[in-house]
């Protein structure tokens, strides 16, 4: 596929302050995100075009269904699980010795397995964060230390390759992936993203092994051949924090973006009235099924 340049469409007005994790649930054919700061989950039916919002008592990062119906939440103090509209109980707690740091993004692979790393608040320990994989039973175990925002993730299982973001660094990793046992090693630069186009965020992959990458700052969504490190295409969108993306739809060849307005000037938001929003592109190519958590009955 050439280059190509796309313009996303606005999908909600939400005027989300931190707009982030989208995951696409092709049971209900719902797309589940998040607003980090408000404390809101937000779920939105493809087919409706209406939305429900849950909030809750602290920050969440993601979201993502478990196999025994529930919901797995990355909360800011550790992954919580949830079913119905009862509180969040809580199955694993991450870092709760480093008070200034949070969960960030979150996804997991098909075997069930929650991966989800930290964020740094603390302008003193700015690479203070993790990166943790946390098993259906709550065992959880750090892969990466020295993390400054962990951000975005994907899989190929095809190559056994994992892709990973930490954003300050300004670029994107490949890591060696054994699907069964859930280790990675061998951390590896993939490709750089240019300075003059913001910072890399969350992330996404599709069924020709490339990879979608949202840009913090940089008001799109390019598409990488993670080994070539060529940009094969670029989505404009109408606002300049732009979080994460996913695919979803019927075919998974709608492209989900999730953006932010947080910290924008006045003068910024009348240019940008979108920022917050959610956005969708349909970019000619499909995606593949995310992971559920391998939740317990």
């Amino acid at each position: 596929m050439e280059s190509t340049e796309l313009q996303a469409e606005l999908m909600i007005d939400a005027q989300a302050e931190l707009g982030e994790g989208p995951h696409w649930d092709a049971e209900s054919k719902q797309l589940y995100w998040v607003d980090v700061t408000r404390r809101k989950l937000r779920i939105y039916n493809r087919i409706t075009g209406n939305e429900v919002v849950r909030s809750f008592d602290r920050m969440i990062s993601a979201v993502i269904p478990t196999t025994a119906g529930g919901l797995a939440l990355a909360m800011e103090d550790g992954v919580y699980l949830s079913q119905a509209e009862n509180s969040p109980v809580l199955l694993t707690s991450i870092e709760a010795e480093l008070p200034l740091n949070r969960l960030n993004d979150a996804k997991c692979d098909r075997q069930g397995r929650l991966w989800v790393g930290t964020i740094s608040l603390n302008n003193d320990a700015p690479d203070s964060g993790g990166f943790y994989v946390v098993e259906p039973d709550g065992f959880t175990r750090q892969v990466l230390s020295g993390i400054g925002c962990s951000n975005g993730m994907a899989w190929d299982y095809s190559r056994s390759k994992m892709y990973y973001i930490d954003t300050p660094t300004r670029q994107v990793d490949v890591i060696d992936y054994e699907e069964e046992s859930g280790r990675i090693s061998n951390r590896r630069l993939a490709f750089r993203i240019p300075t003059t186009t913001g910072y890399p965020d969350g992330m996404t992959i599709d069924s020709e092994g490339m990879l979608w990458v949202a840009h913090w700052g940089g008001g799109c969504v390019s598409r990488w051949n993670p080994d070539t490190g060529e940009q094969l295409g670029l989505i404009r969108v109408p606002a300049p924090l732009v979080t994460s993306c996913t695919f979803g739809g019927d075919d998974l060849t709608e492209l989900y973006i999730t953006t932010a307005r947080i910290g924008m000037h006045e003068k910024e938001l009348r240019d940008y009235p979108f920022a917050g929003g959610l956005f969708m592109v349909k970019p000619g190519v499909s995606g593949l099924l995310p992971g559920n958590f391998q939740g317990k009955e």
